[in-house]
């Protein structure tokens, strides 16, 4: 019953140990700089295209379902752009975008290192002598850092357009209507709140899944396991911190 109760604690403290090893290195950066901008590629380069497709989508349904439910000759349409554009920078675009990459960059980072593990080879970068905390750890937490936010703004910029295309050719409003909204209730820290929102969500997912590949046991079955886990874990992290930088921010 103890050994259960401290369970979580003691998950706590390897995870903060973890990351400070692999923070403590962070001047040694260059070392590792091919494996860095690798991970950039890989994390961000790479998810354009599905999350410019969920994106988008999302707008236009947002668009959609907007003009649905203010469907009133006393509600002008341009309240359809200050509703979805505000939308789309405060809430879909970093949390949608971060339920997506929890699955395709956390998922496959769990999976490298969990089968690293199990096959021994992180034990053979450390007796080769590298650090394989910060060789592995370190450049994959810091491209989620720097490349979601990057993702962040992809995903409002096309959202807001797929907005505005489905409300034009829908017949829903004007492209002009729609922008002539946006711009009425805009507010400069919107973007900023998306952008904070999109750096704390690289950080979990990239740091979940190494925590949960690195400590993989068990053969295939780990490495099955801690990919499902690492997933699972980090959308759950991502719906506590979304609350949690909402009723502190806002």
């Amino acid at each position: 019953m103890l050994d259960r109760l401290l369970s979580p604690v003691q998950t706590l403290g390897k995870f903060a140990l973890l990351l400070a090893r692999a923070f403590s290195s962070i001047d040694e950066i260059g070392t590792y700089w091919k494996n860095f901008i690798d991970q950039m590629v890989r994390i961000g380069i790479d998810s354009i295209p599905i999350v410019a497709l969920s994106s988008a989508f999302s707008g236009a349904v947002l668009t959609v379902q907007t003009a649905y439910q203010l469907e009133t000759s006393f509600i002008p349409n341009s309240i359809i752009g200050s509703i979805v554009v505000p939308s789309m920078m405060l809430e879909l675009a970093a949390v949608i975008t971060g339920f997506i990459l929890a699955g395709r960059v956390g998922a496959r980072i769990a999976a490298e290192l969990g089968t690293m593990r199990v096959s021994e080879q992180i034990d053979a970068l450390e007796a080769m002598g590298l650090n394989s905390i910060s060789y592995l750890i370190l450049p994959r937490v810091l491209a989620g850092v720097i490349m979601f936010p990057v993702l962040y703004v992809a995903a409002c910029l096309i959202g807001i357009s797929g907005g505005v295309a489905i409300g034009h050719f829908g017949g829903f409003l004007s492209a002009q209507e729609f922008l002539d909204g946006a711009r009425q209730f805009f507010k400069p820290f919107d973007p900023f709140f998306g952008l904070i929102k999109s750096v704390t969500f690289g950080f979990i997912i990239t740091a979940v899944a190494c925590y949960k590949g690195y400590f993989t046991t068990g053969g295939a079955e780990g490495v099955g396991d801690a990919t499902t886990e690492a997933a699972v874990q980090s959308c759950v992290f991502i719906l506590i911190a979304d609350l949690i930088l909402a009723m502190l921010l806002l």
